[in-house]
């Protein structure tokens, strides 16, 4: 095999709860992931030697503030492999909660590990993930999973979050520092405990229990994500809320034709993507 292209999935979270301030600086969460099908498209190629990245985004560069390029330096530092071209159709925007750049170092680590032969185990993956972000070792294995310490502690289930989400996208960047940071204010050493897969029976999933903590700070500083929210509840999504830190509004909704119907109403707006759940 000299090439290989793959799909570089997004994700959102249903429900995140801020639980701590660490003492490296980090902070503990308690979240569920749900990997969704929009996506990035990666196709890496064999090389001599050496990294060339290109993408259909100026944002991104060649270099070590590139997630992608930085997988690819991990496994090289440890393994036995050569170059490797790596081409991004980036679609998922950067700043959105969606998890892209994580999603992408998870896909190239891999990529290589198929395009090199080198049958990397999912927990040697992982590994390797946790070392480029808190996020990347969920898209190793994707589906649907609880996410505990900063995100890494992670447990599959086997339920998936049934429905099709619509994603709305404002023009809104926001920055995860800052977010933490403003949260701080509201932490205390007395926060309730929960567990969001009390929440998840066999068939049915009480969505009613399920809130993002972030949105006690974006929503005020933001308004327009709100709006978003009330909007997607207003035509017909059964569940809407604010994707990890990020500015994405995602709404659920019962089926295709009601997220069509609302897509129609704030695509005129805002980006807008028809999206489903993964099912591992």
């Amino acid at each position: 095999m000299d090439e290989i292209k793959l799909k570089s999935f997004a994700k959102v979270n249903i429900g995140l709860k801020v639980i701590n301030k660490r003492k490296d600086g980090f902070h503990n969460i308690h979240t569920l992931f749900q990997e969704v099908d929009f996506h990035d498209v990666l196709l890496l190629k064999k090389m001599h030697s050496g990294c060339t990245f290109s993408s259909n985004v100026k944002w991104l560069r060649n270099d070590e503030s590139n997630l992608c390029v930085r997988a690819w330096r991990y496994i090289l530092r440890n393994y036995d492999i050569d170059g490797v071209l790596i081409q991004l159709q980036k679609n998922i925007p950067p700043g959105s909660g969606l998890g892209g750049g994580s999603s992408n170092a998870a896909t190239v680590l891999k990529g290589l590990s198929a395009l090199y032969d080198l049958n990397l185990s999912k927990e040697d993956l992982c590994s390797i993930g946790s070392l480029l972000g808190a996020d990347v070792p969920f898209f190793i294995n994707g589906g649907c999973q609880i996410g505990n310490g900063i995100g890494d502690r992670l447990s599959s289930l086997d339920n998936f979050l049934k429905g099709t989400y619509l994603l709305v996208i404002p023009k809104i960047q926001i920055d995860t520092k800052w977010a933490y940071k403003k949260f701080n204010l509201f932490l205390e050493s007395s926060a309730e405990v929960i567990n969001f897969a009390d929440f998840i029976e066999k068939d049915n999933v009480l969505f009613e229990f399920f809130e993002n903590d972030f949105e006690k700070i974006i929503v005020p500083a933001y308004p327009e994500i709100g709006l978003i929210k009330n909007a997607l509840l207003k035509e017909g999504a059964f569940f809407s809320s604010l994707s990890g830190s990020g500015s994405t509004v995602f709404g659920v909704f019962d089926d295709d034709a009601k997220a069509i119907s609302a897509k129609s109403v704030l695509m005129s707006s805002y980006q807008t993507f028809i999206a489903h759940p993964i099912i591992k």
